[in-house]
């Protein structure tokens, strides 16, 4: 079993052994999300810790947007749930960049587009690819769209 799911599933041990609803509820559907993931496909496998933070990213992602249609829709209650939810997963994923960190990393990575001969709005592809794998589990990958659209527009 990889660190990162053992550690998920201690925790899970623990929080059913102290009675906390919330954490045990929401790691026990993490848990499944990734057991779903390893039995996808044709054979069953392992995920590495990698695959398993992208797994929790995307359960965290799920939360989070269910957490705004809820507030939208008028449910607060339930919206303060998926809310207390994301919180609880992201404890387990890396430290989020900053709006400044992420907005150097585009600056230098729109500087090297350009000096590879990437202009204009069309170098969106090349900022992104130059772009994704350093900041991977560190920021959405919407939030690192809205910044690379900003610089090269401006």
């Amino acid at each position: 079993m990889t660190t990162l799911k053992s550690k998920l599933q201690e925790d899970l041990n623990a929080a059913i052994k102290e009675r906390d609803e919330l954490r045990s509820s929401t790691l026990r559907l993490t848990l499944a999300a990734i057991t779903k993931e390893e039995v996808a496909g044709k054979e069953k496998r392992e995920l590495s810790d990698d695959e398993v933070q992208k797994v929790i990213t995307r359960e965290a992602k799920k939360r989070r947007e269910a957490a705004e249609a809820f507030a939208q829709g008028g449910r607060a209650e339930q919206a303060e749930r998926e809310k207390a939810e994301g919180e609880v997963l992201a404890t387990y994923l890396p430290k989020q960049l900053s709006d400044d960190e992420l907005n150097q990393i585009v600056a230098q990575a729109v500087e090297e587009a350009k000096a590879a001969g990437a202009e204009g709005p069309r170098a969106m592809g090349a900022v992104m690819k130059i772009v994704n794998p350093k900041v991977a589990g560190q920021a959405e990958g919407g939030r690192v769209a809205a910044a690379v659209k900003k610089l090269l527009a401006g």
